[in-house]
């Protein structure tokens, strides 16, 4: 329930005087009025009408002679490390947010909040009350674009008194504290979620590999049972390197247990082999999120080493292929040390993932299914080092009159999307003066596709192109070598209905089509933004399936058939 306080209210105000007001707004309560001496409490049914009510009452409404005031109702005791930072300018970039943000104190965790309102809101978590509350002070009513920023506390759950809960009998944990996550809301579940959704990649010697897998796999299968984690170590990839990737999946606290358990076996085996060299800790990074732990002028970077007492470098850029999109952070310092370090790094790389992914504006990622979490996961951010992200090209259709928008001023917000995405971004002419839509043609590999069609679709209805209820759903083309159009289609169109199904995209292959001189022809996909992306993906495979059978098939190799 999102409980709203009420104020300045005249001595005369009833109960059905708000009643009355909040019913010709159009806004729901969901319980009685709550009527105080001067104020009231009242309830909405979730935070977006809460925030309506707000903006559209606070200090806007007359009432009985006085210009109500409408907030949060969060009890002085409970206004600990949460707040929510509303009417922010709908372009603002998010680099530019977490930067003024982090001017306060230590950012746990930005959460953008999907609104019927033209602005932005978000909810930020910080590591301390002390700073949520310097950054209340700081930031309410600063000025951005024309924009005035209005802050409010919102209920922190784990500032609230704890839920009232039986201990086992061997005096273990309550419910309440086994469900939380330290940092985070108990209710945040998805929060949690996406935390496990990102792993810890190690570099490791490969001369420890045996050691960390131990005799029959005794040794991981500990480190496995102890930390609660997904240890995957990638022994097949860059045979004959002399270093492994090893992906650790489990919570961070799981995560950097079992990197302690790790570099405490590397050491062991160091000792016991007479290897006199230092082991640093590697952690591999995904490029696109580099930067921001790096920060303005190495600021981040320095921050951590001061903290934890270790000395970090970052690879070289030129080290990054098409086929290796990831840096080496390499920690040197005593195996504490280095393992401080490495939360420090992994609490700003989870920042960074987590902003990329708010920042495809007004898509409620937080509440997608996990399997659309792993899908995006996977598919965008963390490519395996043997994984080439090749360049595609997708035909996205708009709306005619949304073409002005997605340009911008002098061409404004189409260069910051092309930049934001890394994507090639054009919208190509108009074939006659009458049509009703126009085919924006978006080039890059896949995590640059996904960000450039969701700031796309985001901006779509942002601007009001489509209404509040209305979900958007646009059309996209993407080609197909010819030879794998039948695969597409399947049997009877058995693979195309299972795609519908299992995407809720409409994927339609024309029939009668002219394959183009590069002996391609399209795929049609509708439907809504991550309904088109997983439609694509799908695609892409059965794509890259047919390449592959094609290969064998020329080299002689007998080839074997699988349906999607």
């Amino acid at each position: 329930m999102n409980k709203l306080y009420v104020g300045n209210l005249s001595p005369s105000v009833t109960v059905e005087d708000l009643k009355q007001l909040f019913g010709e707004r159009k806004l729901p309560l969901t319980d009685e009025v709550l009527l105080k001496s001067g104020y009231a409490f009242v309830d909405f049914p979730d935070q977006n009408w809460a925030i309506k009510a707000i903006e559209t009452l606070s200090g806007k409404v007359e009432l009985h002679g006085k210009v109500i005031e409408v907030d949060y109702s969060v009890p002085k005791k409970l206004r600990s490390r949460k707040i929510q930072i509303r009417n922010i300018p709908p372009d603002l970039q998010w680099e530019v947010l977490d930067s003024l943000l982090a001017e306060y104190g230590t950012v746990e965790n930005v959460e953008q909040v999907n609104t019927d309102t033209e602005t932005a809101v978000v909810n930020v978590t910080y590591s301390t009350k002390e700073e949520a509350k310097i950054a209340v002070e700081k930031l309410t009513g600063q000025t951005f674009e024309d924009y005035s920023f209005k802050v409010s506390y919102i209920l922190d759950m784990d500032a609230a008194p704890p839920l009232p809960a039986t201990r086992n009998r061997r005096g273990g944990r309550t419910s309440r504290e086994q469900d939380s996550q330290p940092g985070t809301s108990a209710g945040s579940l998805a929060h949690r979620q996406k935390q496990q959704d990102f792993p810890l990649r190690m570099l490791v010697p490969t001369q420890f590999v045996g050691a960390i897998i131990g005799k029959e796999g005794l040794t991981i299968k500990n480190i496995t049972k102890q930390t609660q984690s997904k240890v995957d170590i990638h022994r097949k990839e860059n045979a004959g390197a002399a270093e492994k990737p090893i992906s650790i999946h489990s919570t961070p606290e799981g995560c950097s247990a079992a990197c302690r358990m790790i570099m405490d076996i590397m050491q062991k085996e160091a000792d016991d082999t007479k290897v006199t060299e230092d082991i640093p800790l590697k952690i591999l990074a995904h490029n696109s999120l580099v930067g921001r732990l790096i920060g303005k002028e190495g600021r981040n970077l320095k921050k951590i080493e001061e903290d934890t007492e270790t000395k970090i470098t970052i690879s070289s850029l030129q080290d990054l292929t098409i086929y290796n999109p990831e840096r080496t952070i390499i920690v040197k310092g005593s195996i504490e040390a280095c393992c401080r370090a490495e939360v420090e790094i992994m609490r700003k790389l989870r920042e960074a993932y987590e902003n990329d992914i708010a920042a495809i504006n007004h898509l409620t990622y937080t509440n997608l299914e996990p399997h659309y979490k792993d899908v995006i996961f996977c598919m965008f951010l963390l490519p395996s080092p043997q994984q080439a992200p090749e360049q595609e090209v997708v035909y996205l259709f708009i709306p005619t009159q949304a073409v002005g928008a997605i340009i911008g001023k002098k061409g404004q917000h189409i260069k910051q999307l092309a930049r934001f995405a890394g994507a090639s971004i054009k919208i190509a002419p108009a074939e006659s003066p009458d049509v009703t839509q126009r085919m924006v043609i978006i080039t890059g590999p896949p995590e640059a596709q996904f960000k450039a069609q969701g700031r796309i679709f985001g901006k779509l209805k942002e601007e009001n192109f489509f209404s509040a209820k209305e979900e958007v759903k646009l059309e996209t083309h993407i080609k197909v070598p010819s030879s794998a159009a039948g695969r597409v289609i399947g049997k009877g169109g058995k693979t195309v209905n299972e795609l519908q199904n299992l995407t809720s995209a409409e994927v339609i292959v024309p029939r009668d089509q002219t394959p183009d001189e590069n002996d391609e022809v399209f795929v049609k996909i509708s439907g809504h933004f991550f309904a088109s992306q997983t439609a694509q993906r799908k695609i892409r495979e059965i794509i890259q399936q047919v390449k592959q059978q094609e290969q064998k098939h020329q080299q002689g190799t007998p080839v074997t058939h699988h349906s999607k």
